[in-house]
């Protein structure tokens, strides 16, 4: 099966954990031998083959072991910052995303404060 965005998430876990178990198998490595390799339980290998959730440092040394690790990067690719936004942050690379502030209008969510009173 190919894996789409119209999958759920339950269903890409599934499909996942299949694949996982195949290359497992190809391997010819029990459960046992794959979780002793990667030094993580049996259980994880367990539920990692069941589609159920782990840890992802723990799911790293499995693929490590299955020889998948080197296909993480193509998981998320390293994108380099464009040449102009690094002009623009003078050479600068972006931390966090900020918004441009419009004059001192309140956002739609909030309510407009009123002026405070003792005894209230």
């Amino acid at each position: 099966m190919k894996i789409t965005s119209q999958h759920t998430d339950a269903a890409v876990l599934q499909e996942l954990a299949s694949r996982l178990e195949r290359r497992r198998i190809d391997a010819n490595l029990t459960q046992a031998e794959l979780a002793k390799q990667a030094g993580v339980s049996k259980r994880t290998i367990e539920r990692i083959e069941s589609g159920q959730s782990t840890d992802f440092a723990l799911l790293i040394r499995t693929l490590r072991v299955l020889g998948l690790f080197d296909e993480l990067d193509r998981l998320i690719p390293d994108l380099p910052q464009s040449p102009m936004s690094l002009l623009k942050q003078r050479g600068h690379e972006r931390k966090r995303v900020g918004r441009a502030r419009q004059g001192k209008e309140r956002p739609a969510n909030k309510a407009p404060t009123r002026a405070w009173k003792w005894g209230e």
